[in-house]
């Protein structure tokens, strides 16, 4: 038995078995990693229903609304994503504080998260105030333009709100109180619809505004979401013991490592999300009618996606709490198990996505041309979600563990060095349409689980290191 195990066993009675120096079985990984991975399923799922509500209600105003919807969310969710990727150490930071016992850091680090993230969603504001512009420079016409730069007008208001909310998710998961997040994210859905109903299709004496009344809908409801949350957290019960309200003098250095970490998993995740923005941009050089159909299963992709993020933020946490207790053993299980969970969980929805494609995209719209298009990508994102949902957790597992470096040079490799030169040659050079940029960015998702499999495997071999 080693020197830390001794003290975890000798110092912590009635602890969990993995704190008390015994390895858990695999049954209570796997427990441990769904009692925290579900709620953080439906809260994130909850996000992205938030949009496909969005796009259904928006496609019953007409395929060309729908067009400029999916335009206006691919830049958008490109800057969010990026400031998930940049808040995200808010969850390693405070699962690993929260692991060694020091949960009084975890309030600290929760709050230099909420600086960072007020910060960047005003830079994303205003940059959104130019969408036409950006819409235009990628090479879309003057009408797409114009409608999906109203649409990103509209988002501008809202990106303060959402990268507030997520950095306070991110906080209480990596303290292991998902459920907070779940409920304001569903519960935000009954909102974000009714308001849709009113700016999109203009009733109660509102302009119909079509799509930039959908954008509209969703930057008033996030506002509510983070009255919401950031209320629950300040009003808990154990505030204090998990330092809310307890000065910031003299840990700002943890800015500094927010930033070293976050930057890296910014990259990463923009690396990835960029890539399925650029094969929406190739998309819409296609015309109206392939555009709406790759947003349909852009759509459903991202959905679907929300499941496998719980599983990586439930890995994450562990594999940083395993971190935290300098558990070698039980961060190499947490992690696998993570992924071997995300695998079955993914060949479930393959199955389902095969059998239902074809009323899947019947919900999204009417327009038989659109349907023609979205019914045979959805067969593609059945296989793509398997590998998608794989290599998401194993970033997880790396995320928790604070490497970094390397996987976001995977993922340079994957989408940027393989999918997205495939995507145009296959898509648009070759005419192979929408189904060429979906396989191709099957690739690059089969490559970089392939390599951070690997990158895990060696580094749960390593020492362990702490941040």
């Amino acid at each position: 038995m080693t020197m830390n195990t001794t003290r975890a066993t000798t110092s912590v009675q009635g602890a969990p078995l993995a704190q008390a120096g015994f390895p858990l079985t695999i049954g209570q990984h796997i427990r441990r990693t769904l009692v925290l991975a579900v709620p953080v399923m439906f809260a994130r799922a909850g996000l992205v229903i938030m949009v496909t509500v969005d796009t259904v209600m928006t496609g019953r105003a007409g395929a060309q609304e729908l067009a400029y919807y999916g335009i206006g969310l691919a830049p958008q969710l490109v800057m969010q994503t990026i400031g998930i990727g940049l808040l995200v150490g808010t969850v390693v930071l405070s699962a690993q504080a929260d692991g060694a016992g020091e949960t009084e850091r975890c309030g600290r680090i929760w709050r230099l998260a909420l600086i960072l993230a007020l910060g960047l969603g005003l830079f994303y504001a205003v940059a959104l105030l130019w969408g036409e512009g950006i819409l235009l420079l990628i090479g879309q016409t003057p009408d797409i333009a114009a409608g999906g730069g109203a649409v990103l007008r509209y988002f501008a208001l809202g990106m303060p709100a959402i990268l507030i909310f997520i950095a306070t998710s991110a906080f209480l998961e990596g303290i292991s109180r998902p459920r907070a997040g779940m409920v304001v994210s569903l519960g935000a859905n009954l909102v974000n619809a009714g308001l849709n109903w009113i700016f999109i299709f203009g009733h109660l004496g509102a302009p119909a505004m079509g799509a930039a009344g959908a954008a509209l809908a969703t930057s008033i409801t996030r506002w509510l979401m983070v009255a919401a949350l950031v209320g629950y957290v300040l009003t808990m019960r154990d505030a204090a013991r998990f330092g809310v309200h307890v000065p910031l003098a003299g840990h700002w250095r943890m800015l500094r490592t927010l930033l070293l970490l976050g930057i890296p998993l910014a990259a990463a995740i923009g690396l990835e999300t960029t890539a399925f923005a650029a094969s929406t941009t190739f998309a819409g050089w296609m015309g109206t009618a392939p555009l709406a159909g790759f947003q349909i299963a852009f759509n459903t992709t991202a959905l679907v996606y929300m499941l496998s993020i719980g599983l990586s933020t439930a890995t994450a946490v562990r594999v940083a709490n395993a971190i935290g207790r300098r558990d070698r053993v039980g961060l190499a299980r947490a992690g696998w198990t993570g992924v071997g969970l995300a695998i079955l969980l993914m060949l479930a929805v393959a199955v389902i996505l095969n059998l239902t494609s074809g009323a899947i995209a019947a919900i999204y719209t009417d327009d038989i041309a659109v349907q023609a298009i979205a019914i045979p990508a959805l067969g593609i994102v059945a296989w793509l979600v398997i590998a998608d949902g794989a290599q998401g957790v194993l970033m997880g597992a790396m995320r928790g563990a604070g490497d970094v470096i390397l996987p976001t040079a995977i993922y340079g490799l994957a989408f940027w060095g393989l999918a997205i030169p495939l995507a145009y040659g296959l898509g648009v050079a070759a005419g192979y349409g929408v189904p060429g940029l979906l396989w191709s960015l099957c690739v690059g998702l089969i490559v970089a689980m392939v390599l951070l499999a690997l990158r895990f495997h060696f580094l749960s071999k390593q020492e362990i290191r702490a941040l």
